[in-house]
């Protein structure tokens, strides 16, 4: 791979298009097999230099602004827990401002890198609140001052923590001091008010990581508590990551994950390691017992034994051994430059699991059972351990964030389709308040027209590596007229430019996002539908399914069986897997019904597609 240039197919991307669809998506996975994604190294070498700054920045934020803490002498700051409440609060305000996750030319953002702030700071931006409905003052789905107040106030109450000088509170004890108990729970108060209005936002904030530390260090401050609580409160609240992350990964998802991230990750360039991932690349690409291994041993068990071994062992050279496990684990998850980009999230992990776990070590009296009351460990162990266990048994209702369940594989998602009469372009149009313009647009600056149509539909075959993207892709024959007639998208490219922002959280475009395009947009039936998939529960076998055409609102749903899906190539040679429909509008026809009645399916038809006003179009019953 060249350092400035794209490593693409052989295909002539001005002949891309004329080959059949499963076709491409065959062309594009066996690429992958040897060339992932094929970002020329230079976006790679730019999420370098932003981890530099992200670590210069740190460094001097805590050390100019706390004094006791001698800039230049880091050895002096071992054992100071205002050096991690310091370095939580920058972490925090890195990636509320847009700068950790789904940044840059990995996360499609090539014009401007960042949307986030830029995005979360303009008032006619797309709003996507939780609990419309439900919450007084919340409805609408466009940004206003309030929000934008609020976005502010947040970010404005980050910074003042991050920057006072420390305070000799009842928990302090040394010159350096605490962080008062104001910025946390300001911050929190802050957070959840303005997660109420829009799920971006909160969400881009990390609340599953950080939120219930910076509660727990506030009020400890306020209400008395001791240092040895707060670091017990760090401690649960790490463990309660990894250990949601091992549950999470419980399944049939997480192998194909761990082959494509592999296969994606830079530094991996023998191509011998990359096909023993596969069976017999190219031809076969199921996984082999190396990508198993790769998967649910040094993955699933990985953090499932370690972090009980960190969160209890009172034995040091124990405890050395299993931080510079998880510190290791962290530096190779950030090696794969895995496409959400949650790069300097891995960085903190490698900062804070020392500093947490060797600097306030359990057998110095920082263990659970040394906390001032076990009511301590018992809100810490509920607050952060209640959410992942729900959401794995009802994903439906609670964010994957939320749930803890990042590179498990098992998430929301969707592919979407476009009808190739130009009707993309209207993503384009100066109603859509938007801090970037569309994907199509951007990639087409770079790489012509026809590269970019290559470039975004291997996101789509990139899907189908994965499990979700076989069950889409075995959806849409029956739905669309003919799979020719459109151009498939992978739904968090395009919620990164519909929201400023995505980690994995299909819930960020389900319908109810599709209906907030939709107003701006004006799609026409059948210009731009979307096939959804939650998250698969831990306790069934199934995944439900929607079919969402913008124009008309959810218009289909059902489920398949996983294990139908993880037995087919990832270009279902065989054809489409099966699948059940459990419901579909009575006035809707999939495209099988529609030639049978000889129902043309262009946006000026007449008919059960084109009638608008006959469907009652927003069934929002089951989003979570």
């Amino acid at each position: 791979m060249a350092f400035l240039q794209a490593d693409i197919s052989d295909i002539d991307p001005e002949k891309f298009e004329s080959i059949p669809v499963f076709d491409r998506m065959k062309l594009l996975a066996q690429h992958w097999v040897d060339y992932g994604f094929g970002a020329p190294k230079i976006m790679h070498s730019l999420y370098l230099v932003k981890g530099l700054f992200f670590f210069l920045g740190g460094w001097l934020a805590i050390g100019l602004s706390t004094p006791g803490l001698p800039l230049t002498d880091l050895g002096a700051w071992w054992g100071e827990l205002i050096v991690y409440q310091k370095a939580m609060i920058w972490v925090i305000l890195w990636s509320a401002t847009g700068f950790n996750e789904s940044w840059g030319p990995l996360a499609f953002k090539f014009k401007p890198n960042t949307a986030g702030y830029r995005y979360w700071m303009r008032t006619g931006t797309l709003r996507l609140p939780p609990w419309p409905d439900k919450v007084p003052f919340t409805r609408g789905d466009e940004r206003r001052a309030i929000d934008v107040a609020l976005y502010v106030a947040m970010l404005g109450t980050l910074v003042l923590g991050l920057v006072l000088p420390g305070q000799q509170t009842a928990a302090a004890y040394s010159e350096a001091g605490l962080v008062p108990a104001w910025p946390f729970l300001t911050y929190v108060a802050i957070q959840l008010v303005l997660g109420l209005r829009d799920r971006v936002t909160f969400l881009a904030s990390r609340p599953e990581q950080y939120s219930v530390i910076m509660l727990g260090f506030g009020f400890l401050t306020l209400y008395g508590g001791g240092s040895v609580d707060m670091i017990i409160v760090a401690k649960i609240a790490m463990f309660a990551v990894w250990w949601g992350a091992f549950l999470s990964k419980i399944g049939y998802h997480f192998t194909p994950t761990v082959q494509t991230m592999l296969t994606n990750g830079p530094l991996i360039k023998s191509k011998a390691l990359r096909r023993s991932l596969y069976k017999d690349a190219p031809n076969d690409l199921m996984p082999t017992r190396v990508a198993w291994f790769a998967a649910h041993v040094m993955g699933t068990i990985v953090e499932f034994v370690v972090p009980i071994i960190l969160l209890f062992t009172t034995n040091w050279t124990v405890a050395v051994l299993a931080a510079a496990f998880m510190m290791c684990f962290h530096v190779f998850i950030y090696s794969m430059f895995a496409l959400a980009m949650p790069q300097e999230w891995n960085l903190f992990y490698v900062f804070a699991t020392p500093v947490v776990f060797l600097g306030f070590f359990a057998g110095d009296g920082y263990a659970l059972w040394d906390a001032s009351s076990v009511w301590v460990v018992v809100a810490a162990a509920v607050l952060t351990l209640t959410l992942p266990i729900i959401g794995n048994f009802r994903p439906d209702k609670i964010s994957f964030l939320m749930s803890m369940r990042q590179y498990a594989g098992n998430w929301a998602n969707s592919t979407m389709a476009f009808r190739n009469n130009g009707c993309e372009a209207k993503l384009d149009n100066p109603d859509f308040v938007t801090s970037m313009t569309s994907p199509k647009h951007q990639l087409s600056a770079l790489f012509g027209e026809a590269g970019a149509e290559m470039f975004l539909q291997k996101t789509t075959a990139f899907r189908m590596m994965n499990t979700q993207g076989r069950g889409h892709m075995s959806i849409f024959p029956d739905v669309l007229d003919s799979m020719e007639n459109y151009r498939f998208r992978e739904g968090e490219v395009m919620c990164t430019f519909f929201s400023g922002w995505q980690f994995g959280d299909g819930h960020l475009f389900d319908e109810r996002t599709i209906a907030a395009v939709q107003k701006r947009c004006n799609f026409e039936p059948g210009e731009f539908l979307s096939v959804w998939t939650e998250s698969q529960p831990l306790h069934k076998k199934t995944i439900e399914y929607r079919v969402i055409d913008a124009a008309l609102g959810v218009v289909e749903r059902g489920h398949y069986d996983v294990r139908d899906v993880v037995k087919e190539q990832p270009w279902l040679p065989n054809g489409p897997i099966a699948y059940t429909v459990t419901w579909r509008h009575p006035e809707y026809l999939p495209a099988s019904e529609r030639a049978a009645a000889d129902v043309p399916a262009t946006p000026d038809a007449e008919g059960p597609l084109a009638d608008r006003s006959a469907v009652a179009r927003r069934d929002e019953s089951t989003v979570g």
